[in-house]
């Protein structure tokens, strides 16, 4: 569940990055970046864990898929964190300098 989760994430991402210029700009792409490593990431933990268990491993309980989707949302929304904060910090359309310098006449 894990795995679907950042899969469908990255390709969400990706077709964004993909269309919109404007979103290239905001950093889109450490987004998407960020969702294909976890992809990796998950399909790698399920091949080592098919090796270990075998064919048990497509036969999960009903409270470990309910486990593994909280997992793969907070890993989400982990990712959207921290491409809040890259883009805080990067500011590319200058809002937050313009916040944080306003001078008022």
């Amino acid at each position: 569940m894990t795995l679907l989760v950042a899969v469908f994430a990255a390709i969400i991402t990706t077709i964004v990055w993909y269309n919109s210029e404007k979103m290239r700009k905001l950093y889109i792409s450490t987004l998407m970046f960020i969702y294909w490593g976890a992809s990796l990431m998950w399909l790698v933990d399920g091949i080592m864990e098919y090796a270990e268990s075998g064919a048990e491993y497509f036969l999960p309980e009903a409270s470990e898929m309910i486990n593994d989707l909280f997992l793969g949302l907070c890993v989400a929304a982990l990712g959207l964190i921290i491409w809040l904060v890259v883009l805080l910090i990067k500011d590319p359309s200058g809002v937050v300098k313009k916040a944080l310098f306003k001078t008022e006449k």
